[in-house]
């Protein structure tokens, strides 16, 4: 079984309070039923990721302004989606991006994806966030590691991304051990290809390791040719049903 390596952490997993948080879903025109089923009432969403076209794309999309304001009425945050490309993007690119989706989508903060996890990439990345936070002082920064990273990365973001991958790893993961140090709401765990009948373990185990946002997905990548985000989950209501108020069809 899955475990922690801090006996403190998992003392503190039992109490976790887990939302959903969602990478980004395929475009709206593509897929409507999916950003409908989010802005229906009672959906537990800690926040849902706009990604256009690897970013904001190109120039201002209605139907991508109308989703996610639609979300945004709702009481949902809504993020930009920002590729660090593991620390190769240009400063001004990234920057350039981020005015882009609050100029044309209003969103309300941004996930780094790809995000570095090394110790020497800390400072590139700390001033990036500094930035971001001076275009929006309100914004609202997630950091898409995908992995565990130096834990001087907990210092500088909301919420780190510190599992990203198929359930064939998660369901025997480790939570690093200075997680332990932190509440469960700064931590995102994103599973893919979770068969139904291993649902509520996927569920339990991001609690063990102290995880409130999660994501799981029965979709797969299928061996890296696909996106498995990009579509809503088969068991999305049980998702729901299980850990906020339930929605029905």
């Amino acid at each position: 079984m899955p475990h922690l390596t801090s006996t403190t952490a998992s003392t503190t997993g039992t109490g976790v309070r887990t939302g959903l948080g969602v990478p980004g879903y395929a475009h709206p025109l593509v897929a409507p039923a999916q950003w409908a089923a989010l802005a229906r009432p009672g959906t537990p969403l800690d926040w849902v990721v706009l990604n256009v076209a690897s970013g904001p794309g190109s120039r201002p999309d209605p139907h991508c302004l109308e989703a996610a304001g639609r979300l945004r009425n709702g009481g949902v945050r809504v993020l930009g989606h920002l590729n660090l490309a593991h620390g190769a993007r240009p400063f001004g690119d990234l920057l350039s991006d981020a005015h882009r989706h609050l100029d044309w989508y209003r969103v309300d903060g941004f996930l780094l994806d790809r995000c570095p996890t090394a110790r020497g990439a800390l400072p590139e990345v700390r001033r990036a966030i500094g930035s971001l936070r001076a275009i929006s002082d309100s914004a609202h920064i997630v950091l898409g590691h995908g992995s565990h990273p130096h834990p001087g990365y907990a210092e500088n973001a909301d919420q780190l991304v510190t599992f990203s991958g198929p359930w064939a790893d998660y369901r025997f993961s480790q939570a690093a051990e200075w997680t332990a140090d932190y509440p469960p709401d700064r931590f995102c765990h994103f599973v893919h290809g979770v068969p139904r009948g291993h649902l509520e373990e996927a569920l339990r185990i991001a609690r063990w390791q102290g995880a409130g946002t999660i994501y799981l997905t029965d979709r797969t990548d299928r061996g890296g040719r696909a996106d498995p985000w990009e579509t809503v989950p088969g068991y999305w209501d049980e998702i729901v049903s299980r850990i906020g108020t339930g929605v029905s069809e």
